[in-house]
């Protein structure tokens, strides 16, 4: 018994201090509590769930017919909404908690909520060089898929939670940007429902102004229900060459050059302070160098933005060998530490240059 009152006097010691503190406070400034507690094993168990489930959709081969179920059912919702008089605005219905967003949807309570649980790899078809997705198939989800059978997507932005709707309808960046551009640019169709229930596929040829205003709408033009992107040819390693560089200028100027240099399938900055970043370069292989391997992705691994601060603090450069899709997720494991209240972080800006800031944005 005396464990359980021990743990038990923990508790009730732990509930005064909420209620003495408010739970607001505790929240944002005991986070790590909430994190190891609920949120890592919470974290797991659902990762665990939707990879499986994807897992058996996709070798299955049902994604294609469950997902033309699932466009009818969007259309009759919508179909009903107009019926009904259309009298409010319509939005997707997936819950806040899912999104990467950090802003909080009320708009979701007011407007009528179009539930679009549309999660699968649908195709993948290497002879054209496309897959087909639906809108909320996510990067980690992607990459898992393509890599394990050699491909890749030219712009792949590394949040493994960052949907493929979301990367359309508002925009998707990627350290391989100055060669395809950003992530509309590497669509090559879209399927929506409109507004009446119809559903329309727009490509270069066929509805083109639908097809070029539907990048950076946010939704306002319909809901996109499947995407086609081209892919291209993956290895297994990462080559990255890290530069650490001083001076402002010399930082733009060293980033315009390695942007400039085609060879480069990657190029990424991150800046530390006004006169301080590290350019890093970086192409695909098929073979590395064993002492130069590191694992990024790894538990024990230190945070990405940290172990690159290093190469900065010994002022010196380097070469690595990292797995494709651990350099691909390399921020996702310190995302959620960037975003403290109390200190300055590492934020994506523009292109691939990361800077310090002390407000919260949104990739």
């Amino acid at each position: 018994m005396h464990p359980l009152l021990y743990l038990g006097g923990l508790v009730v010691m732990f509930l005064l201090w909420i209620k003495v503190k408010g739970l607001d406070y505790v929240i944002v400034h005991q986070r790590w509590i909430f994190v190891c507690l609920f949120l890592l094993p919470l974290s797991v168990i659902f990762d665990v769930y939707y990879y499986v489930r994807a897992w058996l959709i996709f070798k299955m081969c049902s994604a294609p017919k469950l997902h033309d179920q699932r466009v009818r059912d969007i259309q009759r919702q919508v179909r009903e909404w107009s019926k009904e008089g259309g009298k409010t605005y319509m939005c997707t219905g997936r819950p806040g908690w899912l999104t990467v967003s950090l802003r909080v949807g009320k708009y979701k309570k007011t407007h009528k909520n179009i539930m679009i649980n549309m999660m699968d790899i649908l195709e993948v078809d290497t002879k054209r060089q496309v897959v087909r997705v639906e809108p909320l198939a996510n990067m980690g989800q992607v990459t898992a898929l393509l890599n394990s059978i050699g491909w890749t997507l030219p712009v792949l932005p590394e949040l493994d939670d960052l949907t493929v709707g979301g990367l359309v309808m508002g925009t998707g960046i990627e350290s391989s940007s100055h060669i395809y551009g950003l992530f509309q640019h590497i669509c090559i169709a879209y399927e929506l429902v409109l507004a009446d229930g119809s559903l329309v596929r727009c490509t270069e040829e066929e509805n083109s102004d639908l097809f070029h205003a539907v990048p950076w709408s946010c939704g306002t033009l319909g809901f996109l229900v499947a995407a086609e992107i081209k892919i291209v040819p993956a290895k297994p390693w990462v080559k990255l060459h890290y530069e650490p560089v001083r001076g402002l200028q010399n930082i733009c100027k060293r980033f315009t050059e390695a942007s400039e240099n085609k060879q480069n399938t990657f190029v990424e900055g991150i800046q530390y302070s006004l006169d301080t970043a590290v350019i890093m370069t970086g192409t695909m292989t098929d073979h590395a160098e064993p002492d130069k391997i590191n694992r990024i992705g790894l538990h024990f691994k230190p945070w990405f933005f940290k172990h690159v601060e290093g190469y900065l603090k010994g002022d010196n450069t380097g070469v690595e060998y990292i797995p494709l899709r651990q350099y691909y997720h390399r921020h996702t494991r310190s995302i959620f530490w960037e975003l403290q209240s109390d200190r300055s972080r590492c934020l994506p800006l523009a292109g691939d240059l990361w800077l310090p800031s002390s407000g919260i944005s949104e990739e």
